[in-house]
């Protein structure tokens, strides 16, 4: 997902990473290293943070070997140096030295913006590492790491995985690399599903987002693992209510208005307005009055109304996914 600007080539005199995703900036670093050690396996690498980059020291750095060895010299939170040492690097820039790659690790935010737009001038390879905030970024990423690994796997296997891991990346990445590693052929919802989607608030959002976009199936599919997990059924009819509720606060808001006003007045967060925009397409009033009186019906009976609470969760999904269905006609 880290893109790359201005040069491919990792071996390029000065690399700036930009952004404050940690797994892609270390990446960033790991690339350019293991280019290096592939030119010359006796590279040395110099990993420091701001503290440890004083006047003096870059140029000390940098200066010739007796064994003419390579270097890769990285400087991490770039943003924090000092005025001193962030003058002597803009200097550096001007004049790099032969076998030295510079990696200047950058927030990219307003503080020691100097220096970001020196080294941009001076003509510095750049890989943008973004925070992905959103989680159409990380499901993005999920499919790049897919594509990495030459192996194939389903839009709603990367959509599952997604749901189940959250938004930390390294998880992310890690999940990909076990189930490469563990499955053979194309990996799909039902793998991502027997790895990851054991954990209860995760396999009871899994049953109500998969209803309320109508999808009966498989929210059936995502009930029955949930429950043969240990899923509460009070949990799920909580999240059932959530869905639905969600659908109905939001096609009740202001038209036009933007996804952080909306989350202010909502309660939800600015990544959830944008799920459940895409979930709501079609949905009718009568529609969300029908779905929660049959959460409100499925409720009842997991709290000991009923004989059957599986059974009265699964009439409860038929309706909703029905409901959902109608609406989109």
């Amino acid at each position: 997902m880290a893109r790359k600007t201005t040069t491919d080539d990792p071996l390029a005199p000065v690399t700036l990473a930009v952004g404050q995703e940690e797994l892609l900036l270390d990446r960033a670093v790991q690339q350019v290293v293991a280019a290096a050690r592939a030119a010359d396996p006796d590279t040395d690498v110099r990993d420091l943070m701001p503290d440890a980059l004083q006047p003096g020291t870059l140029a000390e750095l940098a200066s010739p070997s007796l064994f003419a060895e390579r270097k890769v010299v990285v400087v991490r939170n770039a943003q924090d140096l000092s005025a001193d040492t962030i003058k002597d690097v803009k200097g550096y820039l001007g004049t790099p030295a032969e076998e030295i790659t510079l990696v200047l690790l950058h927030a990219g935010g307003a503080k020691g913006k100097g220096l970001l737009d020196a080294a941009r001038k001076a003509g510095a390879r750049e890989v943008a590492c973004p925070k992905m905030t959103k989680p159409a970024d990380r499901l993005a990423f999920v499919r790049s790491e897919f594509r990495g690994t030459g192996r194939s796997a389903t839009p709603e296997a990367c959509q599952a995985l997604v749901d189940a891991i959250g938004s930390d990346l390294r998880e992310l990445a890690s999940a990909v690399s076990q189930l490469v590693a563990d499955v053979e052929g194309t990996i799909d919802e039902a793998v991502v599903a027997r790895y990851y989607t054991g954990r209860a608030e995760t396999s009871s959002f899994t049953v109500a987002d998969r209803a309320v976009e109508g999808r009966a199936a498989e929210a059936l599919e995502a009930l029955r693992w949930a429950v043969s997990t240990g899923v509460p059924p009070v949990l799920i009819t909580s999240a059932l209510a959530q869905g639905v509720r969600s659908i109905g606060k939001l096609a009740s808001a202001p038209r036009g208005a933007r996804p952080g006003d909306l989350a202010r007045e909502l309660g939800m967060p600015p990544w959830k307005i944008d799920r459940v925009r895409q979930q709501m397409r079609g949905w009718s009033a009568d529609g969300v009055a029908i779905a929660l009186r049959a959460i409100a019906e499925a409720d009842a009976g997991v709290k000991g109304g009923g004989d059957d609470p599986e059974y009265a969760l699964e009439k409860a999904v038929v309706t909703i996914a029905r409901a959902a269905r109608t609406a989109r006609r």
